[in-house]
């Protein structure tokens, strides 16, 4: 008997960004001029120098930051007016609130009903393997939950975009693996736009489709690269001749940005 395997319909958005400038108070150029053009449904990761404006660019296209000059554009209209995730370095949970709550809280501030959120809420906790700390308040959970909570926040409004900046990185190893092992789940079954910065080569290899790496400041793009890779990741593919080359690849062109920007 043969099984059917169907890729999960697109729930994403592109993503457009044309031109974009920063320039910081000082005339620090912090990002000299990108144009990148991102698929709906796509996972591309961001790589860069530390300091070169990886996470101000995630800030732009969420609209939190302003560019000097250049545009963002999420599917057929403005940032400002889609579905977007957003995931911090740090989990930023209200310690007075338990997972559950904390969870529910931008279906909260949507004025969504009580119950209906809830239930939202529930529903991506379980999504996260969260689902028998649901009463539990952030003092209670590992690191590792935490940023799970924050994850499963991030989700419960059913996101077109979802942004991550580096959200692993102060974790151990095995959590930070388990994490993105999970989170690659995620995107396929949901398959929202996803951009994720990291410092970690081995992490972009694993997760993403494409891989943008960025030059040392002002920002630049040093490459942009689809990942010769299986769609489904797993552990295995870590050992795998052709993650090391691919990694590689990506180690070069962050150490060209690093050492000569473009």
């Amino acid at each position: 008997m043969h099984r059917n395997f169907t890729t999960p319909p697109v729930s994403g958005i592109p993503v457009e960004l044309q031109g974009i400038q920063r320039v910081f108070p000082g005339r620090i150029s912090a990002i000299a001029r990108i144009d990148l053009n991102i698929a709906a449904g796509e996972f591309v990761a961001v790589l860069g120098p530390s300091g070169c404006g990886k996470s101000t660019l995630l800030r732009i296209i969420a609209g939190l930051d302003k560019p000097d000059s250049g545009s963002v554009r999420a599917g057929a209209v403005t940032y400002a007016h889609t579905r977007i995730g957003y995931v911090f370095q740090e989990a930023h949970l209200l310690p007075w609130r338990d997972t559950l709550r904390n969870v529910a809280l931008p279906l909260e501030l949507m004025g969504a009903p009580r119950s209906e959120r809830l239930a939202a809420a529930a529903h991506a906790i379980g999504e996260v393997g969260l689902a028998d700390a649901s009463t539990r308040y952030p003092a209670q959970l590992s690191g590792g939950m935490r940023m799970r909570v924050s994850l499963a926040r991030a989700l419960v409004t059913n996101p077109s975009l979802l942004l991550l900046d580096e959200p692993f990185a102060a974790l151990d190893e095995i959590t930070r693996q388990e994490l993105d092992e999970q989170l690659h789940r995620l995107w396929h079954e949901r398959r929202m736009t996803v951009i994720f910065v990291t410092h970690s080569i081995t992490e972009a290899t694993f997760l993403a489709e494409r891989a943008v790496v960025l030059t040392r400041r002002p920002t630049r793009v040093v490459l942009d690269y689809r990942l010769d890779l299986p769609e489904q990741r797993t552990a295995a593919l870590r050992t795998d001749a052709q993650f090391s080359q691919q990694m590689r690849l990506l180690f070069e062109a962050l150490d060209r940005g690093q050492r000569t920007p473009l």
